[in-house]
């Protein structure tokens, strides 16, 4: 089997798609692996890490991504290039799917086989293949550093000559895994933190980590079997929002995590609340390429307003690409590993799966996903 796996084009980005070490397990497993030149260079993985591992370097991408039996990247396809791939190949990235509808019914359209990394399911079986959550945990500690780093304060209580400093103030919204790594830093840094999430289950978790649990009364909540938390309804925003309006206004940092899985982000700091902040204050919402849970904060950009600085950087995991190369690499290969057919040293595609059911996103000519159907 051929497995090809471009350099990723998209601007700023500085994962890996796959690391030599896996590389080579893929070699071993008897599949022929082509890697386009530099694929690796700006995670600090060069050419001849690669050709040592077994791979093929390839200059001619356009005809590799012709010929190959399976496409792994990182990041969802440019639309040109779909129409390159052969029919009947495998194509594994994320595609952010229910967002551009227009790459899945191309790749749809081109027979592709093409698997969302995006969904996968939360299975204790599919762990080791669940980049979203490698991902956002890396997503959470980046976000307390730059948070640290742009505050006009220290984290930690301080007893000095001058006086003791008191630690400042971290809220954590959302206590999924990037807003648990994010209160296990904030933690480790010293600050006082406070988190709060729709599901009274993760509660001990937050507490285990040395947060303390903010409880608001929204009625009936919970979350889904994948472990997502459930869309709330406009009146339980607003209780919500109210009740956290105070306590944005003690914080020195506000972590926003909030996501509902396959829709918009759910806006939950209000530009009302942004005002009850102190000048200084800093806000990160992680959220922001879902839609973002704070109003005003901009894709891209940090921004300040009222004194308040608010932060919507994207692609928080590639600031630590090296990590987050060797842990996309490594949901990936353990994906590609579990279905690998020892006897054709194929990838097979069992329909009857349920990770591959669950995650197939095109098939033969159609959507097959039943999510996105």
């Amino acid at each position: 089997m051929k497995i090809f796996i471009p350099k990723e084009k998209h601007s700023g980005e500085l994962r890996a798609v796959m690391i030599p070490a896996d590389v080579a397990k893929l070699v071993k497993r008897g599949a022929t692996v082509w890697v386009e030149s530099g694929m690796g260079a700006a995670s600090f993985h060069t050419d001849a890490d690669y050709e040592k591992a077994g791979a093929t370097l390839i200059a001619d991408r356009n005809q590799a991504l012709a010929d190959a039996d399976m496409v792994v990247r990182l990041r969802k396809p440019p639309l040109a290039e779909i129409a390159n791939l052969r029919k009947g190949c495998i194509h594994i990235s994320y595609l952010d799917p229910f967002a551009d509808k227009e790459t899945c019914q191309a790749l749809a359209q081109q027979g592709v086989s093409a698997i969302a990394m995006e969904m996968i399911p939360r299975s204790t079986r599919a762990q080791k293949m669940d980049a979203l959550s490698s991902q956002a945990s890396l997503a959470g500690y980046v976000a307390v550093l730059i948070a640290a780093e742009r505050l006009d304060k220290v984290l930690p209580m301080m007893t000095t000559p001058a006086g003791t400093i008191s630690p400042s103030r971290v809220f954590i919204i959302g206590a999924g895994v990037a807003g648990l790594q994010a209160i296990a830093t904030a933690k480790r840094l010293g600050a006082r933190v406070d988190a709060f999430d729709t599901r009274p289950a993760v509660a001990e978790q937050v507490r285990s980590l040395g947060a303390k649990f903010f409880e608001v009364d929204l009625g009936e909540t919970g979350q889904t079997k994948d472990g997502y938390a459930k869309e709330l309804s406009t009146e339980q925003l607003d209780l919500q929002r109210r009740a956290m309006a105070k306590q944005c206004g003690l914080s020195d940092i506000v972590i926003t995590t909030a996501q509902v899985f396959g829709r918009r982000a759910p806006l939950i700091i209000t530009k009302e609340m942004l005002a009850q902040m102190r000048p200084g204050s800093v806000v990160i919402d992680l959220a922001i390429e879902t839609g973002g849970n704070v109003e005003g904060a901009e894709l891209g950009k940090e921004i300040v307003r009222d004194g308040v600085r608010i932060i919507g950087i994207e692609n928080l995991p590639g600031r630590v690409a090296v990590h987050a190369s060797q842990m996309y690499s490594s949901n990936v290969c353990a994906l590609i590993e579990e279905f690998w057919n020892k006897e054709t040293q194929s990838f097979q595609l069992d329909l009857s799966d349920e990770i591959i059911e669950r995650s197939l996103a095109t098939h033969n000519g159609l959507i097959v996903n039943a999510m996105l159907k």
